[in-house]
């Protein structure tokens, strides 16, 4: 197979950790007689200074014709006094609006090579564990009706939480058809107790439960789940939840797995039947480190191993991507960020031993 893949490289270490996915992806490739071909397009900073915009038309253009896209990071101390529509985070959003991403991935998987980095003490943590946040991204109180008005107090600001039926079915969907993949375990977020727009939520999950008898399905309130997730991480396999509340939840999650240099991410226009989608990290640009040879590429190398679980249906090669990875954090490699005893190993070689263990 050949598959068209658009990187956005980015800014600070973008460009590292991008390069880095690239040739793990071309040894995959080539163990499994397949192809990629690579297509660079700019994006956040460095758009900016080449064309005075954070996401040019070009850019979006060859998203929408690729396959997929890989993306680093965006921003930078350069492009802080920027206006806000003109800032490189701006780009963030112009993209995956473009390509109508309204599934977020968010792993949070604590290797046990790296158990010691995790805040959780040991008998909580055990041998490690694996979750994956499954967050609506385009719906919810971020997009609602806002605004000021003068109230029985004074002036006061409002935001409005806002769910459609539709909304609430095709993230479910996508949640429970990521569940097959996984343990068949699913646990929705929401808090009926006290919001409509959560007793509508739980009432459409309760009804998609119905088509997939296979998964275990449970519900739970958010601020239970933000206790449990510290309490007894292991007991989640697949969160699905809204807007809000996963934006919340997924920091949480990332934090309790002791690195965000680890940390993979993907946004979906769906799960099975999508046509678009993109992959990145969920770190940012750290431009304090950009050039020197010392990023952790593995969360962008797992990006695209997500990649191929998710957009391309090539199990194989995730998890021949993803046991690489774990090989070499057996045999006690270690970027700057996730190493304890003050001996790390530079990004480029990371990447090399990653890719000799394919």
């Amino acid at each position: 197979m050949i598959y068209n893949i658009a990187l956005l490289k980015g800014d600070g270490i973008g460009p590292e950790i991008v390069d880095s996915a690239v040739k793990v992806l071309g040894k995959t490739a080539e163990k499994f007689g397949d192809k990629f071909n690579f297509t660079s397009y700019l994006i956040g900073g460095a758009a900016i200074d080449e064309t005075g915009q954070p996401l040019p038309k070009e850019t979006v253009e060859g998203c929408l014709k690729s396959d997929s896209v890989l993306l680093g990071a965006v921003g930078g101390y350069k492009w802080d006094n920027l206006s806000g529509d003109k800032r490189p985070e701006k780009a963030l959003l112009g993209i995956r609006s473009a390509l109508g991403l309204y599934t977020n991935l968010r792993p949070a998987k604590l290797y046990p090579a790296l158990r010691s980095a995790s805040p959780l003490k040991d008998e909580i943590v055990g041998d490690g564990f694996d979750i994956m946040i499954v967050r609506e991204l385009t719906g919810g109180i971020y997009f609602g009706d806002r605004g000021y008005n003068d109230g029985k107090f004074g002036r006061e600001a409002f935001d409005t939480e806002r769910y459609s039926i539709m909304e609430i079915e095709r993230i479910g969907k996508a949640a429970f058809e990521i569940a097959m993949k996984r343990n068949k375990k699913l646990c929705s977020i929401d808090k009926a107790n006290v919001l409509e727009t959560s007793r509508l939520w739980r009432k459409i999950m309760h009804e998609l439960s119905e088509q997939y008898p296979e998964v275990e399905y449970s519900d739970m309130f958010v601020d239970n789940a933000a206790m449990q997730l510290v309490r007894n991480p292991r007991q989640f396999d697949v969160i699905v939840t809204s807007n809000m509340f996963g934006d919340i939840l997924s920091d949480e999650a990332s934090q309790i797995t002791g690195s965000i240099g680890m940390l993979a991410s993907s946004s979906l226009g769906g799960v099975g039947d999508n046509k678009y989608s993109l992959y990145e990290p969920i770190h940012g640009s750290a431009p304090d480190i950009a050039g020197k040879d010392i990023a952790n590429p593995i969360a962008t190398i797992l990006s695209a191993a997500m990649m191929m679980r998710y957009s391309f249906d090539r199990a194989d090669m995730a998890e021949c991507i993803e046991n690489a990875v774990d090989k070499v954090l057996e045999k006690g490699y270690r970027t700057a960020d996730i190493c304890a005893d003050g001996e790390y190993i530079k990004c480029s070689e990371m990447t090399e031993r990653i890719v000799e263990l394919l």
